[in-house]
């Protein structure tokens, strides 16, 4: 039994680590998921009007649904972005005016390249959407661009105060209005990662693995005592 003990506390040691490693990434997915649906259930309530909102914050406003009216007053910013089936363009971040006189940012929605520089003069809009802070910047994004104007991330405290506009975006998912080529595009949870299905089962595959390994390794062992 002592050829045996070295390969089996290796073995099923290495079967327990592995094992537990999936379970710990089950569990990390059923905390995901939860979280994933209850962004989905604050996307879809029912918008509330901005006005009823006096300082909108990331920490209890992420993702509210709100409705807002006003005009777009011709400055905007050009954000690099891309679609599926459509290629490189642009976010349009337009610099929004309400009708009770609160200056935030409104983001519209696409371009492709093509409609970079049509006009987009101001226009009036009736908006629903969402509020938004967005992760889109670290410390790997670039400043915008001075030369062309195009900026890599929605940064939403450098706009505002680009822009002099409250620090809110409201992320556009039906507009009204002249909407000059611009497609909205709402916002979902497909942008947030949730692979732990995928690590468990590499973990419990490793497991599985370990464990013949280890039925090689005790086998081998034994054809040499033979």
């Amino acid at each position: 039994m002592k050829r045996y003990l070295s390969a089996l506390i290796l073995g099923l040691g290495g079967v327990a680590i592995l094992v537990s490693l999936g379970v710990w990434q089950l569990r990390r997915l059923e905390w995901k998921e939860g979280v994933i649906a209850a962004i989905e259930a604050r996307l879809n309530a029912d918008p509330v009007p901005l006005a009823q909102i006096e300082s909108p914050d990331p920490r209890n406003d992420q993702y509210r649904p709100v409705r807002v009216s006003g005009r777009t007053t011709g400055q905007e910013f050009l954000v690099l972005s891309g679609r599926k089936g459509q290629g490189a363009g642009f976010r349009v971040i337009s610099v929004f005016q309400t009708e009770d006189g609160r200056r935030i940012l409104l983001d519209r929605g696409f371009i492709p390249e093509s409609l970079r520089d049509a006009p987009r003069p101001p226009a009036p809009l009736w908006v629903v959407g969402n509020l938004l802070w967005p992760d889109d910047a670290d410390s790997f994004t670039p400043p915008p661009d001075q030369a062309t104007g195009i900026w890599f991330a929605r940064d939403v405290q450098e706009m505002a105060r680009v822009a002099g506009t409250e620090p809110v975006m409201v992320v556009a998912r039906a507009i009204a209005g002249e909407l000059q080529g611009v497609e909205p595009v709402a916002l979902d949870t497909s942008h947030i990662p949730n692979d732990h299905r995928n690590y468990a089962i590499t973990w419990f595959s490793l497991a599985v693995v370990w464990a013949g390994m280890t039925g090689v390794l005790v086998w081998r062992i034994r054809q040499r005592t033979v």
